[in-house]
């Protein structure tokens, strides 16, 4: 299990090259002998886009989308199974966004790992998740394949995000949803369902139990007393 982090701009000790940054998790975790050290450090370069006189480069040399690759390759030393990234986008540019996605959507193919993407770019999101989860205030309200979730959300907070997405065409007429108030603070969540005091489809019960997560149809769970119409939805 492995970890790639937001900002690539700090997650990089400025003081190692990326040499020392890659073959590090390999002198900490051995699990391949010393003499093969070099040899994997150049493989992991190759398979994240970058060449070998990289190797001898500080970070400060890299731009934004080469730091990134340098994190993903450092987090691939120990052969994951499981990647954590954590907005692994956010801080690049959109040109740059991109190429990193393809990037690790390819190695995911390659290396068969499965990712936990956190982000909060539903676009990306749509384009590399096979599953999604979406979290409020700490607890996670609904689950669903890609399409699914997209396609046919349930949860009222679900479809003011999804409302929330811009849509290319200035012709095209969208129905956006504002939530009213503030996000409450999660060391003080509220009561129950812990949306219910900006949810647009409260009822009593929401205020005082909190809703199990439940298979509501097959692979799409859901926690909400009062989820949103299917068909109101598709009109």
């Amino acid at each position: 299990m492995q970890y790639i982090f937001q900002n690539p701009y700090s997650s990089l000790d400025p003081r190692m090259t990326v040499a020392d940054i890659i073959t590090e998790p390999l002198e900490v975790h051995k699990h391949i002998p010393r003499e093969h050290w070099q040899d994997r450090m150049y493989e992991l370069l190759k398979m994240v886009g970058l060449e070998d006189y990289h190797a001898e480069r500080y970070p400060h040399e890299f731009s934004g989308g080469q730091r990134q690759r340098v994190c993903i390759a450092r987090a691939l030393a120990v052969d994951p199974q499981f990647i954590a990234a954590d907005e692994p986008v956010a801080s690049l540019d959109v040109s740059i966004r991109a190429q990193i996605l393809n990037l690790l959507q390819e190695l995911q193919q390659k290396l068969g790992i499965t990712y936990l993407y956190i982000s909060h770019d539903l676009s990306t999101v749509r384009h590399i998740c096979h599953r999604v989860a979406v979290m409020y205030l700490g607890k996670i309200v609904e689950i669903a394949e890609t399409d699914e979730l997209f396609e046919n959300p349930l949860h009222p907070y679900t479809v003011a995000l999804l409302s929330a997405i811009p849509i290319p065409d200035p012709k095209k007429k969208t129905h956006r949803i504002i939530l009213p108030g503030e996000v409450p603070s999660p060391v003080n969540p509220p009561s129950a369902c812990r949306f219910h005091p900006r949810c647009p489809r409260r009822i009593d019960i929401c205020s005082k139990i909190e809703p199990p997560l439940l298979e509501v149809r097959p692979g799409h769970w859901l926690a909400c007393h009062n989820p949103w119409p299917s068909k109101q939805l598709a009109s």
